[in-house]
């Protein structure tokens, strides 16, 4: 028995699965190469509403969990900053998470930039409040230092930004 049926292989668009591996590749592998948060996270978060819109909120679960730990392991993010990965990696499910609930059940013509702009919303306040929270226990000055630049303000921008970029690429390839 054939693990994909051909009536399977025949409803996937070539143009969109090969875009959402290259966009797979690119948010898994670019913090660990470009070592700039205000180019990475924007592609990045862009890359998570590519991949939700594409592949739906299971897709954008799995990928939400890759670029914090590469971007870890890579060097963007300093090895002080290992205790706030968890709480990164949930700001990125909070973000996918809260795009999909909005984007179908919100009534209107354009669904895309209201659920976009409260998911970036959502993602910042939630990184936001439990990194001071996180911080707080931690107890560590120069940790809380970094944190405050990296995890705030910057963190709505790219959210922000990524919202643009995703829906340049997800209008050219017709799925909103």
């Amino acid at each position: 028995m054939a693990l994909t049926s051909s009536a399977t292989l025949e409803r996937i668009d070539s143009r969109v699965g090969t875009w959402s591996l290259l966009v797979a590749f690119l948010a898994v592998f670019l913090p660990f190469i470009i070592h700039n948060q205000f180019i990475t996270g924007p592609l990045v978060n862009a890359a998570l509403i590519i991949i939700l819109f594409l592949g739906g909120l299971r897709s954008a679960a799995v990928l939400a969990i890759a670029p914090s730990l590469m971007a870890l392991a890579g060097g963007l993010l300093l090895p002080i900053m290992a205790p706030l990965v968890p709480v990164i990696i949930l700001s990125n499910l909070v973000f996918v998470g809260s795009i999909d609930y909005l984007y179908h059940r919100l009534s209107g013509a354009e669904p895309y930039w209201p659920a976009v702009i409260c998911g970036a919303f959502f993602k910042f306040a939630f990184l936001f409040i439990v990194t001071k929270a996180v911080l707080k226990f931690l107890d560590q000055p120069k940790l809380e230092a970094l944190a405050s630049v990296m995890l705030s303000w910057p963190q709505l921008l790219s959210a922000l930004l990524g919202g643009i970029i995703a829906y340049a690429v997800l209008k050219w390839l017709k799925r909103i």
